[in-house]
C-alpha cells in the first residue's frame, strides 16, 4: 500500500515538474564572467532571478530561462566578476569627508596647508569665533620637507579665533591650534590617557599633537553631526562605494550614530550594499567591559536584521578592539617585539641602532585583552582586533589561542586588523588558530610612511618584510582586504595593483619607483581576499563572494579584463555596472 501511494504521488507530482520554473528576471550573456568559485571558471552567461543566480554557464542555457519580461543584458565581450566586499573601512567618516574641509591626502608645505585652511574658513567666514573647524585627510607622513616637525604654530599663524584641528589620514593623529587646546583643557599638568599621547616640548607644555586616544580630548568636545548630516554622509559614502565596485563593507569602529544613519538609509531604500559594523570597546573599559558589551549587545538587538537576503541588510556582528596605534614615525604607537631603532649619528652621518622602545604599552594587555576576547566570543560576537605592530599581533594571536584553548566549540571568526609587521615565527600562527588577517594592500609600496616613517626605524632585518601579504599567504593565512577608508581615498583598484606588484604610482616621484621588498600577491590573491576572502571574514561566504548558482547576485561589469596582462592597468580600472541582489546600484553615464 505505501508502495503504491508513493508511486501514485510520483505521478501526480509528475505534470507539477514538467511545468517550467519562472523566468529569469535578468540575464547576462556574451561576456567572460569570473565566477571566482573554487575552480575559478569563467562562463560566457548568468541568469538572476529573486536576487539570486540561478544558471551560469552558456549563453543558451542562460537565453533557455529567459521569458518575454526578462531583461537581457549583452555584455559585449565585457568582464564580469562578483562585487568587492571592503572588510575594514569607516564608512561615515569617509561619508562626511567627502562633505567637508579636506587636505585630499596630498604631499603639501606647511604654507600650502595653511592656504587650504584659509579657504575652508573663508568659505565659512560668517562662523562665530566659537565654531570648530575640523579639518580632514592630512597626510602626516607626507607633510613636505619630509620629517618637518608640525606644532600648534602652523594653525595659529592662520587670522582667526577659531578652534581648528588637522585629522591625520592615518586616524591615529590629530593636530589642533592653542584655541583648541584651550577649549579641550588640555595644560601642561594634563596627564595622558590609556592608550594615548599628549606630545610636549621641552618645558611640558602641550605641542597641539595627539595621538590615538588623547585626540577624543578635543574631538569630544566638537558638536557632532546632526542626524540629517549623518544621514547625507551614509548616502554620500554609499553612492562613492557603488562607483568603486563595493557591495558588502564593515565599519570597522562603528559608532551608534554610524549605525543609525546607515539604518536610516536602509528604511529609505536606499542601502546600496551589504553593511556590517563592529562597535568599538575602548581601552579604558577594558578591565571592567560589562556595561560597553551590554551596550554592543543593545545595538544588535536594535538593529541587525538576521539571516543576509538577497536585498542588502545590515549585522551587528563584531566588535572592534584597539591594541596599539601605528608602526611609522613620527607616531611610532604600534607595539613592537624588539625596539624600534634610534639614529645615534647625525643627520648627515646616520648610525639606526635599536632605541629604548618597543612603543606604549598595549593598549589592552594580555591580563584583559584574554578575558575581554572570552566574553565577546561567548555572545556570539566576532573580535577585530587592530593590530599595526608585531608586538599587538602577537598579542592578539596570543588571546585567540587562549580562547580556542578554552572554548573550542565556539564559532568565533577572529580577525587581526593591518598587521603591517609580524614577527615570522607567528606566520604560521594565522592558519592554525584561525585568525584572519586583514590587509591594505595599498600601503605596500615605497611612500613617505614605508621609508622615511619605517625603513630605518624599523632596520634592515623588519624593513625586508614589511607589509608582508605574500609572506602570509605563503604560510596560509585566510587573508581578507579592508581599505582602512578614509585613511587613503577609497581606491580599490589601486589597491589590488599595489597588493601585486608593491609599486607605487609613477606620479609619486624617483624616490618611490622601486617595488617595497617582500613578495606580492598573485592577480588571484588579491581578488579573492576582496571577494571570497572578506565575505569569509564577513560571514557572507555561503551567499557571496562569488557567483554560483544559489549566491546573492551581487557583481560589477569593469572595462577590462584585470586578469590577465600587464598587473600595473588594474589601478586604471573603472567599473560600468554594479548590481547588489539583482538590482543595479550604479551604471556609468551610457550604461544599464
Amino acid at each position: 500500500m505505501i508502495v503504491r501511494l508513493l508511486a501514485t504521488a510520483a505521478a501526480v507530482m509528475l505534470p507539477v515538474a514538467a511545468i517550467a520554473a519562472p523566468a529569469a528576471d535578468t540575464v547576462l550573456v556574451g561576456g567572460q564572467i569570473h565566477l571566482l568559485d573554487a575552480a575559478d571558471r569563467v562562463v560566457a552567461a548568468l541568469a538572476i532571478r529573486d536576487g539570486r543566480v540561478i544558471f551560469a554557464g552558456d549563453d543558451a542555457g542562460a537565453k533557455a530561462l529567459a521569458g518575454s519580461q526578462s531583461k537581457i543584458i549583452d555584455l559585449d565581450g565585457g568582464v564580469v566578476m562578483p562585487g568587492l566586499i571592503d572588510g575594514h573601512m569607516h564608512p561615515l567618516e569617509g561619508g562626511l569627508g567627502l562633505l567637508s574641509c579636506s587636505l585630499d591626502y596630498r604631499r603639501l608645505t606647511v604654507p600650502e596647508i595653511q592656504a587650504i585652511v584659509q579657504g575652508c574658513l573663508a568659505k565659512d567666514s560668517g562662523a562665530g569665533d566659537d565654531k570648530w573647524l575640523p579639518v580632514i585627510n592630512w597626510f602626516q607622513q607626507e607633510t613636505q620637507p619630509l620629517g618637518v616637525v608640525t606644532t600648534r604654530a602652523l594653525l595659529d599663524a592662520l587670522p582667526t579665533k577659531r578652534p581648528i584641528y588637522l585629522f591625520s589620514s592615518f586616524g591615529h593623529s590629530t593636530l589642533t591650534n592653542s584655541r583648541a587646546l584651550e577649549l579641550a583643557g588640555i595644560t601642561a599638568t594634563t596627564p595622558d590617557p590609556v592608550g594615548g599621547q599628549i606630545h610636549r616640548d621641552a618645558a611640558g607644555a602641550a605641542t597641539g599633537l595627539l595621538e590615538d586616544v588623547a585626540q577624543g580630548l578635543v574631538t569630544d568636545k566638537v558638536p557632532q553631526p546632526s542626524d540629517a548630516e549623518n544621514r547625507a554622509a551614509a548616502r554620500a559614502a554609499l553612492s562613492n562605494m557603488a562607483r568603486q565596485g563595493v557591495t558588502g563593507f564593515l565599519d570597522a569602529k562603528a559608532s551608534p550614530e554610524s549605525i543609525a544613519a546607515f539604518s536610516a538609509v536602509a528604511s529609505e531604500g536606499g542601502l546600496t550594499a551589504r553593511a556590517h559594523f563592529a562597535p568599538l570597546i575602548v581601552p579604558k573599559d577594558g578591565p571592567a567591559p560589562d556595561a560597553a558589551i551590554a551596550e554592543i549587545v543593545a545595538l544588535r538587538a536594535r538593529y541587525d536584521q538576521g539571516a543576509l537576503r538577497p536585498q542588502p541588510s545590515i549585522t551587528v556582528h563584531n566588535v572592534k578592539l584597539f591594541l596599539d596605534g601605528v608602526i611609522t614615525a613620527p607616531a611610532q604607537t604600534g607595539v613592537m617585539v624588539q625596539p624600534y631603532f634610534i639614529n645615534t649619528g647625525t643627520a648627515n652621518h646616520p648610525d639606526w641602532r635599536p632605541g629604548p622602545t618597543r612603543g606604549p604599552v598595549p593598549y589592552f594587555p594580555p591580563a584583559v585583552l584574554v578575558p575581554l576576547v572570552q566574553k565577546i566570543a561567548a555572545l556570539g560576537f566576532d573580535p577585530h582586533m587592530h593590530a599595526d605592530g608585531d608586538g599587538a599581533v602577537r598579542l592578539g594571536l596570543d588571546a585567540v589561542a587562549a580562547l580556542r584553548a578554552a572554548h573550542p566549540e565556539y564559532d568565533t571568526r577572529p580577525a587581526l586588523a593591518h598587521d603591517e609587521i609580524v614577527d615570522p615565527a607567528d606566520y604560521p600562527r594565522y592558519k592554525s588558530l584561525g585568525v584572519i588577517p586583514v590587509l591594505s594592500f595599498q600601503w605596500e609600496k615605497r611612500a613617505a610612511d614605508t621609508i622615511a616613517g619605517a625603513r630605518d626605524q624599523m632596520g634592515p632585518d623588519r624593513f625586508a618584510r614589511l607589509e608582508p601579504s605574500g609572506l602570509l599567504v605563503n604560510a596560509a593565512a585566510p587573508i581578507a582586504y579592508g581599505s582602512d577608508w578614509p585613511v587613503d581615498p577609497l581606491d580599490e583598484w589601486f589597491a589590488l595593483k599595489v597588493g601585486v606588484t608593491r609599486r607605487n604610482d609613477p606620479a609619486a616621484g624617483p624616490d618611490y619607483v622601486e617595488p617595497l621588498p617582500g613578495p606580492g600577491l598573485t592577480i588571484a590573491q588579491a581578488v579573492h581576499a576582496i571577494t571570497t576572502g572578506a565575505a569569509y571574514e564577513l560571514r557572507e561566504e555561503a551567499v557571496a563572494g562569488s557567483l554560483e548558482p544559489g549566491k546573492f547576485a551581487d557583481l560589477i561589469l569593469i572595462d577590462r579584463d584585470i586578469f590577465h596582462g600587464d598587473p600595473t592597468t588594474i589601478a586604471a580600472t573603472k567599473v560600468k555596472m554594479t548590481m547588489v541582489g539583482g538590482k543595479v546600484v550604479y551604471a556609468a553615464a551610457g550604461k544599464q
